[in-house]
């Protein structure tokens, strides 16, 4: 019978933590892509707020000119500054079309969120309705 060392502490040996860490590892591998799904909506937030103020603009300037503008200087919205020019901005804005009839605005993502080798295309019009063309 082996004699217990009343000074040694009770503690994990080196092979268990190795494992619980090796367990640890695995979980984390396997929670990643759901992760990736959740940065790409929380993303898409961003560009259904901006494309919705855009529209709101839109229909003021149109209520004045009776036509919808092609620029966003015209209807005096200020588009975020994005990741590439040092800002928090995710996705780039363009108004791909407008006139007497109606416009289209269009927000397109930077940057592949998830990975999947496609970018983020949301689009909006007169009518204010949202299109995800492109999910990412």
């Amino acid at each position: 019978m082996k004699k217990k060392n009343p000074n040694r502490l009770p503690a994990f040996t080196l092979q268990e933590l190795l494992v619980v860490l090796t367990i640890i590892g695995i979980l984390t591998l396997l929670a990643i892509p759901t992760f990736k799904g959740l940065f790409g909506e929380a993303y898409s937030t961003e560009a259904k707020m901006h494309l919705k103020k855009i529209q709101e603009h839109q229909e003021m300037y149109r209520s004045t000119k009776f036509a919808y503008a092609d620029n966003f200087q015209d209807i005096k919205y200020d588009l975020p500054t994005t990741v590439l020019e040092g800002g928090e901005g995710k996705f780039l804005y363009e108004i791909t079309s407008a006139g007497k009839g109606g416009f289209v605005a269009q927000a397109t993502a930077i940057e592949d969120f998830d990975g999947d080798g496609q970018l983020n295309v949301w689009e909006i019009d007169q009518s204010g309705q949202l299109n995800e063309i492109i999910s990412d």
